[in-house]
């Protein structure tokens, strides 16, 4: 019934689609399987793309080729790019999606994939052989032989939904848990632990009272996240998010459930994500605050249907309810379902290679929260990376690492790998030392070449990046060798009280000002007039390579001095154990994590620089 296949993709969330897209797209014949073909892509949680760092991410696999950031941009409700008031490396897109509307166009995306074939079943087990990965088993009796396999299995290992005292296997709200997996890959030698995640109870809008919120619109200049030119909603289409808090009153009725609850009970054994709280959870932490903040979120063009984002909890239903009707503009609302919290299988990352293979057992590749990490986006980003190493390890080719100066996606896996994680990973831009590097405006130019060349971007992108830097190299050209009159821009530069001039000037001195932007000055002075026949996105561009030169020169450099310990690799056979000097943590963790360059040795917890220096003797330097 089944042909062998090249990539096996085990589950259709964010990273499942990512991987199976990205294998199929560079030529291996994948066979994507989940368990219910029409939850595929399934926004689980809020109906939201992108945000702080997370922004970065989408723009990273666009670049790349993947389709989260086409998807985003043809599902989309709003768009605002956050951190505008700060510098460049802070600013991060992110949308709101119709989120029926994404699943459909994800869907839509990998059927109208040549290489990408659909089956709808459970994985229950893994052909194994001689430490190598053969294929899978079905709960329907199939041994579907592969060259390799990608578990993307996000919530449902072995998932619990909780809900106050009660509880039932599941891996999202009316689906079942998967069963089978966990057990054999322990029996195997993998270790595994739990972990938890939860999600706020879904309201019905009409029943809300939105002239007691604050209305949050988007952008009036909509930019998106994919570099290609995608059609996308106009400004004045957008729908409206709206804010409202919680009072005092909220939190007292929540305590009243805390005694139910599976958090507190001890119930939920598993660790939930640091940075995205519960209700109960963050009133307990948070106990001099008199209110929360709550993001009233629509779910898409054709629903009534609200996410209560911040409201996140697990406690009995009926407290639940009784707490949102005190919460200002919810006093009528109601329910179509409750929050709750799931808590699931997860695999310490550390077991994985860069590529995102495993350790233990060849050609099996953990892509999404089963390597412990939590949101859409940290799951599409390690998708993409296993189905391009998947599909690179068919052909026996070099797999691609990215490096933590390249892109959020290598720091997000040397994180996974160097550290482990022992709470659901979500990433910052505090993560990244190399962020002025890192910025959502230019993931095409450090990212698009690299997959080209791998077969994996495509012509049209790769064309659009010749033509982005040929276009930025003659504003900053341009701009270099135009000079500005006093007369000409000293009516600007008073309307935004900067000093005037009092002398000609080279506009690209101008415009290292603060207070200047390039835009504004095109618009201001007559003879850069023909500076707006260029795209917004080159000049903004050129514009940020100019202002912030000196920055991003220092940080290439201090990427030089760190990349002489990236490249200084260490055998997978190196024997730690003759290493007295060492300290016995060191060595427990060289031994566990087996780092293969002494640049991942240095950042694994607990590890000292004298460690380090002492492993760099021993390997004769």
């Amino acid at each position: 019934m089944f042909p062998d296949y090249d990539v096996i993709v085990v589950g259709a969330g964010h990273a499942g689609c990512e991987a199976a897209a990205a294998a199929a797209n560079m030529g291996s014949k994948v066979l994507l399987i989940t368990m219910n073909m029409q939850t595929i892509a399934q926004m689980s949680c809020n109906p939201a793309m992108g945000g702080i760092a997370k922004g970065q991410i989408v723009r990273e696999i666009d670049a790349l080729g993947g389709y989260s950031g086409i998807v985003s941009d043809q599902s989309m409700l709003q768009f605002r790019m956050l951190n505008r008031s700060k510098g460049p490396a802070m600013w991060s897109p992110r949308s709101q999606n119709d989120r029926m509307l994404f699943s459909q166009k994800w869907r839509q995306m990998l059927e109208e994939t040549p290489n990408v074939h659909l089956y709808q079943d459970m994985v229950i087990g893994l052909l194994l052989k001689n430490g190598n990965c053969n294929g899978v088993i079905t709960g329907l009796g199939h041994h579907i032989k592969s060259k390799t396999v990608v578990l993307t299995n996000g919530t449902f290992l072995n998932g619990i939904i909780h809900i106050g005292e009660k509880n039932f296997g599941g891996g999202r709200a009316g689906e079942r848990a998967a069963t089978g997996l966990t057990e054999q890959l322990v029996a195997a030698g993998f270790e595994s632990d739990r972990l938890k995640t939860g999600t706020p109870p879904r309201i019905d809008g009409r029943s809300l009272d939105y002239s007691k919120m604050e209305q949050q619109a988007g952008d009036d200049e909509i930019i998106g996240f994919s570099f290609l030119d995608i059609p996308k909603i106009k400004a004045e289409e957008q729908k409206s998010c709206w804010i409202t808090y919680t009072n005092q009153k909220v939190h007292e009725i929540l305590k009243t459930g805390f005694d139910r609850s599976p958090m507190y009970s001890g119930r939920i054994e598993g660790i939930g994500p640091r940075y995205c709280p519960s209700i109960e959870d963050k009133i307990n932490r948070f106990a001099e605050r008199d209110r929360h903040q709550l993001f009233v979120e629509p779910e898409g063009w054709n629903t009534v249907e609200i996410y209560v984002n911040g409201f996140s909890t697990s406690l009995p239903e009926e407290v639940q309810y009784e707490a949102l009707r005190s919460v200002p503009g919810f006093e009528s609302c109601r329910m179509f379902r409750p929050g709750y919290a799931i808590e699931y299988d997860y695999f310490p990352p550390t077991q994985l290679r860069y590529s995102l293979e495993t350790k233990n057992i060849s050609n099996l590749f953990f892509a999404g929260q089963i390597n412990g990490t939590t949101g859409y986006e940290e799951a599409a980003c390690q998708g993409i990376m296993a189905g391009i190493n998947a599909h690179l390890k068919t052909i026996e080719a070099e797999p691609l690492i990215l490096k933590r100066s390249e892109a959020y996606i290598g720091v997000l896996i040397d994180d996974l790998i160097s550290k482990g994680t022992e709470e659901p990973y979500r990433m910052f831009t505090s993560r990244a030392e190399f962020r002025t590097l890192l910025r959502q405006d230019n993931a095409d130019l450090r990212l698009t070449e690299k997959s080209f060349r791998l077969g994996l971007a495509s012509k049209e992108r790769m064309e659009n990046v010749i033509a982005k830097k040929e276009l930025v190299l003659r504003i900053r050209q341009e701009l270099a060798q135009t000079y500005i009159e006093p007369e000409e821009i000293n009516p600007y530069l008073n309307q935004i009280e900067s000093s005037p001039l009092v002398q000609k000037q080279k506009a690209l001195q101008i415009l290292l000002r603060p207070d200047v932007s390039l835009r504004s000055m095109v618009e201001a002075i007559p003879k850069l007039s023909t500076f707006s026949e260029f795209q917004i996105e080159s000049l903004e561009q050129a514009e940020i390579q100019i202002k912030y030169e000196v920055y991003i020169e220092k940080e290439k450099e201090l990427v030089e001095k760190m990349s002489k310990l990236e490249d200084l690799m260490i055998p997978e056979s190196f024997n730690y154990d003759k290493l007295s000097a060492l300290s016995n943590e060191a060595r427990q963790k060289f031994n566990r994590i087996k780092p293969q360059t002494l640049g991942q040795a240095s950042r694994i917890s607990g590890v000292n620089p004298s460690d380090v220096q002492i492993l760099m003797v021993y390997m004769g330097r």
